[in-house]
């Protein structure tokens, strides 16, 4: 059975069961790696996509779940030889040790910075973050990344004004 979806902007018909979950069809028939397996059941946050601008645990979401939808990946952040400001900030702030939360903790990050019309407190940052698991226990500098990040995008809007 085929299944419609919009991922980075782009349509693709998918030969997939309407219930795969979206992690494999992106990782296995898109070949999209970015997006991580963790625990299969949505509680590590690896899996994490945005699906119309909101993060979403793609071990747990059928893929027909997606139709109609528009699918962010890490892949489809930034754009060319440019990074999303998160992606920027995360580098800069060394804001990882193994990599593998790094994709769900950076797609969790833009979708609260997107809608962020102030300045986040630490407190509001890690309830928002809260499920997106690092095992290397890197959070302080996470903390930071998203700190920056926020700044680079205020940055950004105030520059455009």
């Amino acid at each position: 059975m085929a299944v419609t979806l919009v991922v980075n902007g782009s349509l693709h018909q998918v030969d997939a069961p309407p219930d795969e979950p979206l992690l494999y069809v992106l990782r296995d028939r898109l070949e999209l790696t970015g997006t991580k397996y963790g625990c299969g059941e949505g509680q590590c946050g690896a899996c994490t996509v945005l699906l119309d601008g909101d993060p979403v645990r793609s071990c747990i979401t059928p893929a027909s779940a997606a139709t109609g939808k528009k699918i962010t990946t890490i892949e489809g952040l930034g754009n060319g030889e440019h990074l999303d400001p998160v992606q920027q900030a995360f580098l800069e702030a060394e804001a990882f040790q193994c990599g593998y939360c790094t994709p769900g903790m950076i797609l969790s990050a833009v979708a609260m910075l997107r809608k962020s019309k102030t300045k986040l407190t630490d407190k509001e940052i890690i309830s928002h973050m809260n499920g997106n698991i690092c095992r290397c226990g890197a959070y302080g500098r996470i903390l930071e990344a998203i700190h920056a990040a926020a700044n680079m995008s205020r940055s950004t809007v105030d520059a455009k004004r």
